[in-house]
């Protein structure tokens, strides 16, 4: 895993964990597989994704956990905007399948669940990082989903899943996030409100990219100082930061052409809108109950229901790897 030092144990650790995206992801993969439960009913994906959930705590070694689930039968964004997320292809009747078995396999481990009504799980991550904060803990969020980049911050990482897995992800962290788009984490909402979400049918502003979107911020400091610049000064803060910019690089002068795109019709209500359905919910109740001990989501779990549960999955291995981390500590705790 490329992580960076772990987060301060002086703090206790809560690991929230995107469960649709690992079992998006998880489904795809392990596809070939065709492994199924001892009840004979799809089960890879589920395999997959409680297989890296276990490594991640063993990795971590979490005091509790939270996973996020969509609300699969309602949506209060595709409400306020009903071409939300159109395009994308119908899910696999098997995926669908497993997506609807998730939350009940883990409850009945006795981790933690959430599925907000009308809700997705995006917003459970933004308010288990709200959470952490509130209560004095760190987090880490366990995603693929790039929305998720927007709770970083020094008490929250991303562990964002890619090819590798688990242990080849790279965990997020404020200053590798600015390494990686140009932008400080407190803007990166902004930017992604700039830029679109082609994967959320989420259009930017029109003829605003990656990089004009970085080096608009990175310059005025913040979307507020945009608009403010231009209501009042009629944008020349704007065209002298990167005109400024450009003299002392030798970069091409775009001020001009930005500051149009950005008074275009249109525009600024597009911005508006995209951080409106982009924002995640950060008020949602956990339901974690740390100082009782055995409630849901803390660590270790009971060592029957895990040998049950897991074993159920009809993988061995992993069930005897479920058994040495989730029922006792994980060797990481030590470190």
């Amino acid at each position: 895993m490329t992580t960076s030092p772990s987060p301060s144990r002086q703090r206790k650790l809560l690991l929230a964990v995107d469960a649709p995206s690992l079992l998006h992801r998880n489904h795809h993969a392990r596809a070939h597989t065709r492994l199924s439960d001892r009840s004979g009913r799809p089960a890879w994906a589920l395999h997959g994704m409680l297989r890296q959930i276990i490594e991640s705590i063993d990795a971590f070694a979490p005091d509790a956990v939270i996973f996020g689930l969509d609300d699969r039968a309602a949506s209060l964004r595709r409400d306020f905007y009903p071409d939300y997320k159109a395009g994308r292809a119908e899910k696999d009747d098997q995926l669908v399948d497993q997506l609807d078995r998730a939350g009940a396999l883990l409850d009945a481990l006795g981790l933690a669940t959430l599925t907000p009504p009308g809700l997705e799980a995006d917003d459970v991550n933004a308010s288990a990082a709200t959470w952490a904060e509130d209560n004095d803990w760190n987090c880490v969020i366990i995603t693929s989903d790039r929305d998720a980049f927007a709770h970083i911050s020094d008490r929250t990482s991303i562990l964002r899943l890619i090819d590798g897995g688990i242990n080849g992800s790279p965990l997020l962290t404020p200053s590798r996030l600015k390494i990686m788009y140009g932008v400080a984490t407190e803007n990166y909402l902004e930017y992604a409100a700039l830029r679109g979400d082609a994967s959320d049918n989420l259009p930017g502003v029109n003829g605003i990219g990656e990089k004009s979107a970085s080096a608009l911020l990175s310059h005025m400091g913040s979307m507020q100082a945009v608009w403010a610049d231009i209501d009042h000064n009629n944008g020349d803060a704007l065209l002298a930061a990167f005109d400024s910019w450009a003299e002392e690089t030798g970069a091409r002068r775009i001020g001009a052409s930005m500051l149009k795109r950005l008074t275009a019709e249109g525009a600024r209500e597009r911005f508006e809108f995209n951080v409106r359905i982009m924002s995640g919910r950060t008020d949602l109740d956990l339901g974690l109950t740390p100082d009782i001990p055995g409630t849901p989501g803390l660590l270790p779990l009971d060592i029957d229901r895990v040998a049950r549960v897991v074993g159920h999955l009809n993988m061995e291995a992993t069930t005897e790897l479920a058994l040495r981390v989730l029922t006792g500590i994980p060797a990481s705790a030590g470190r």
